[in-house]
């Protein structure tokens, strides 16, 4: 097999903020698997949070042998951006040698479309009212947050937007002490999901406190050998590629996390709608589905996934799959 990697950016239709900063854009690595006959290609968004940078996934990607297929490379990169790129190429690649969808050679019902969250940036009490309003036809809106004075942000978004259904994310913002006052505003302002309110490495906090809304681990869970340490903290977990490093490991994440009793949200980094389709298969009757990557770029891929009423739909073969 031949590995290409190259560099992506894609625009974004505005800035988007979040507790760790902002962007203008979607950089992303794109790795595209040969054997001669046929190719496969995955996308992946390497997140400073966890260490990565493009160059340092370019080189692990770089660095793999001629020859491997999904269960080896479970063994020869560890979780994260790096192998997310590869598994998926590579289930690409087997389903175009197959002449066959992903979801079949997973053993998987064929996917539907799935309500997608869309998500709004950090922003001024007033702006965030404004992004609100705007986006009150949406069934779910996902607000970002992660400042010691976000309460007149969720009374703002709620004011914009009375209807919809609203979840959380504060992106390891909040202290245990903040997190707390919040809590039951969260719940009096009719919010269904609240994600990652403290730092990953302080959320021992959250054992034995109330929860009046589902908690969703995010940064606190990236595969299987997460799970262990969630037990008493939180109610969900947040599945991304990019953290499980790839379908194979998302898939037995999702399972080993409902035979625990964990709800399941699938989520995404901010990438195009490369990245987004496999976790579409993914996303099957998740309780939260956050794959709008592509709703906040202004350019995508050829042929990209399809977002109406009914959701994001699963991709095209022309796309991935």
């Amino acid at each position: 097999m031949k590995i290409e990697v190259t560099r992506d950016v894609f625009r974004l239709a505005q800035v988007f903020t979040i507790s760790r900063g902002s962007r203008t854009e979607a950089k992303v690595l794109t790795a595209r698997i040969t054997d001669g006959a046929h190719h496969g290609w995955g996308e992946c968004v390497p997140y400073a949070r966890y260490g990565e940078t493009l160059g340092s996934v370019e080189a692990e990607i770089s660095g793999l042998p001629e020859r491997f297929d999904r269960e080896a490379l479970m063994d020869l990169l560890p979780a994260g951006a790096a192998r997310n790129a590869v598994d998926c190429a590579l289930w690409d690649l087997e389903a175009k040698r197959a002449g066959k969808r992903v979801w079949d050679m997973a053993g998987l019902p064929e996917p539907r479309p799935e309500i997608t969250a869309y998500t709004l940036s950090l922003d001024t009490p007033e702006a965030m009212r404004e992004q609100a309003a705007k986006n009150a036809h949406r069934p779910v809106l996902k607000i970002k947050l992660g400042t010691p004075d976000d309460m007149p942000r969720l009374e703002a978004v709620r004011s914009g937007a009375p209807k919809v259904r609203i979840i959380v994310d504060a992106n390891e913002g909040w202290s245990a002490e903040v997190y707390a006052d919040l809590a039951p505003h969260l719940l009096r302002l009719g919010v269904a999901l609240v994600e990652q309110p403290l730092p990953a490495g302080e959320d021992e906090a959250l054992i034995g406190m109330e929860r009046p809304v589902p908690v969703c681990a995010d940064e606190s869970c990236h595969d299987r050998a997460s799970l262990p340490a969630l037990k008493g903290k939180y109610d969900v977990i947040n599945i991304k590629l990019d953290k499980t490093g790839g379908l194979t490991e998302a898939l037995r994440l999702r399972e080993a996390a409902l035979s625990q009793g964990y709800g399941i949200m699938v989520g995404c980094m901010v990438g195009s709608s490369l990245a987004m389709a496999p976790a579409t298969l993914l996303a099957q009757g998740a309780m939260v589905t956050d794959l709008d990557g592509p709703l906040l770029l202004a350019e995508d891929r050829d042929t990209p996934l399809i977002f109406d009423e009914a959701g994001v739909h699963p991709p095209a073969a022309a796309l991935w799959g």
